[in-house]
Parts: structure tokens; sequence; C-alpha cells
């Protein structure tokens, strides 16, 4: 059955096939929406988008064009009825793909959404409404992360920001010190910590 929720500004439907909204993830929206004022122009690219909201709600006070990907049929439904609900479907493409192969190797994109599954495979009992696609993260939490790293090593375009959630600061020091995030021309730039998750924020020079 279809559910609504309010998300910031914003009416979400979904149902119990896609992860539900959580309030606390408005962060994640306003944090990308601050960003749009200062990186160079083009869309945002939104990945793991579920019914879309946090995209929805950070391009909704910009003019900046949404791509949305999500591996799920029915989530990817959600985020395009979302879209038109808020009056945003001629901004918004909805892509069914898998992460490795949604994007053409041009694209590139200034501002990247990520907000991946990071619940240590072992504890995904602990949360039983939950679809276990949405947030079985593997072993550690974070091969799900990783997979949209590697998207946005491909695509950030120079000068561009990645806003990434994460369970924990701990895993944010863990991707950090295991994909090189310490070095080179894409850097974590600074990790946020909420009382049911985290926030980190990658920048390419």
């Amino acid at each position: 059955m279809t559910e609504e929720t309010t998300f910031g500004s914003l009416t979400i439907a979904y149902d119990d096939r896609v992860l539900r909204p959580r309030e606390w993830t408005t962060a994640q929206s306003d944090w990308a929406a601050e960003l749009a004022a200062t990186v160079p122009p083009g869309p945002i690219l939104e990945l793991c988008a579920g019914a879309g909201q946090i995209g929805l709600l950070a391009v909704a006070g910009t003019d900046r064009r949404l791509v949305c990907v999500d591996a799920s049929d029915v989530a990817c439904d959600f985020a395009r009825a979302n879209a038109s609900a808020a009056g945003l479907a001629q901004r918004v493409e909805v892509r069914q793909a898998r992460l490795e192969n949604a994007l053409a190797s041009d694209e590139a994109y200034p501002l990247v959404i990520a907000d991946p599954p990071w619940v240590l495979r072992t504890e995904t009992g602990q949360f039983p409404e939950d679809p276990l696609l949405a947030i079985d993260g593997g072993d550690d939490g974070l091969d799900v992360a990783r997979a949209c790293l590697r998207v946005i090593r491909q695509h950030l375009a120079p000068g561009g920001s990645a806003v990434l959630q994460l369970g924990t600061t701990e895993q944010a020091t863990r991707l950090e010190h295991d994909e090189g995030l310490d070095t080179g021309d894409l850097r974590l730039v600074e990790a946020r910590r909420f009382p049911r998750g985290a926030l980190v924020r990658i920048d390419r020079a």
C-alpha cells in the first residue's frame, strides 16, 4: 500500500518495497543545495536514489536538472511520481540501472549525491521493516559506497563535490584510507555526524 510522508517541503510517496524516507536525511539535501550554489554549472547526479526524495529536495530551490539512478524498478517508479508531484518532472531524469552501467563514459556532473546501503550484513536483521536491498552494505557496510565512489571518480567534474551518506564517521575514515581519499585530486574534505548516520563531502580539485 502506498504511503506518503513529509520530507522537508515535499510530500513523498513510497511503499514497503522501498526504503522509507528518513527525516534526518534532509540534511543531505540541504548540504547538496548549499553546494549547488557554488559548484560549476550542470546537473546533479543522485546515486541509489530510492524514491528520489533527497535529490528532489536538493534541486527544488535551484534551477538545476537532476539525474536519479537506482537499480530497483519500483524505486524508479516512485522517483518519477514524486518528481511529478513536486512539479519537477521537466527537470528530472530517472534511470533504472546498476551503478556501473548507468552513465555514459563522457558524462560529468559538478555535484553528486549518494545514499548507498551502509548497514553491516550481520546487522540487517535488526531492521526487518526495511527492504534488504536498500540497507545491506556488505561485510563492513561499505560495498555499495565503494561502488558509488567508483562512479564519483569517473564522473565528478573538476571543481565539483559529492555528498555521500554513511552509517558512521568511522566508516568515513575507513573509506578515506582504503580508497586513497587523502591523496590525489579527489579528497574527503569534511565529515558530519548525525544521530542516525553520517555525511561526507568529497571534492575534486
